[in-house]
């Protein structure tokens, strides 16, 4: 079958379409006694937001010099994800109270349909009126754990690869809470979010064979920049 036609077919049978559950903003807060700040405390909303280059109206993150940005314009998360962290705690007869809504995990947007073995990098979505593109997973670090006051959580999610991800916008727009999420673009390759996030935070970089595969991500244009040279100092 030409590949024409097999990307055709691919792009036909992986259309997702889905809806916003939870929209949520967030300014910096004080978050820890040293005096650091974060906005990983976002809140809900029920109104239209604009979506701009670099994130939603009102919405604002702490250190913009590693988080924000145009390719971090919106953290997007699962909500497939929920009940298994839920589980995860209860197997340790922890109930976490964060859990019991969307935003645990920092994000903008919370929908069902965009885990992280189904998205790849520079596939498109028209949310709303905007349009997004995804360009990242999300990596974890020591904020997670101090929001949750529960030391570990980070690795938890790196070995799950249940990090989420972020989108870059391409058209500007207003998005709503129950706005659909249609895709409208799928990428012609196989690095999806869960694959990327393997090799680069993971731990895939040490397999037999890795280089080779982080050369040829390192040249991938639609992945950010960040991950770009990563992906080129991991393959020496």
């Amino acid at each position: 079958m030409p590949m024409g036609i097999v990307h055709l077919v691919r792009y036909i049978s992986n259309m997702m379409l889905s809806q916003i559950d939870a929209l949520l903003i967030g300014q910096p807060k004080p978050f820890h006694a040293d005096g650091t700040m974060s906005a990983m405390a976002r809140l809900p909303v029920d109104r239209p937001v604009f979506l701009g280059k670099l994130g939603f109206e009102g919405d604002r993150v702490a250190d913009p010099t590693v988080h924000g940005g145009a390719d971090k314009a919106v953290h997007f998360y699962p909500a497939e994800h929920y009940p298994k962290w839920i589980a995860h705690f209860a197997a340790e007869n922890f109930v976490h109270p964060l859990l019991d809504q969307a935003g645990a995990f920092g994000e903008n947007i919370s929908a069902s349909g965009l885990t992280e073995d189904k998205v790849r990098i520079g596939d498109r979505f028209r949310i709303g009126k905007a349009l997004v593109e995804v360009a990242q997973g999300r990596q974890p670090c020591w904020k997670l754990d101090h929001h949750f006051g529960v030391h570990g959580l980070s690795g938890a999610v790196i070995k799950s690869g249940r990090c989420g991800g972020y989108f870059r916008v391409i058209e500007e727009g207003e998005v709503a809470p129950g706005d659909s999420i249609e895709q409208v673009h799928a990428a012609e390759h196989d690095w999806t979010v869960a694959r990327t996030f393997n090799l680069l935070i993971g731990g895939g970089h040490r397999a037999i064979g890795a280089k080779s595969q982080l050369r040829a991500l390192a040249a991938l244009e639609t992945m950010a920049e960040s991950w770009r040279t990563r992906a080129a100092k991991l393959a020496g």
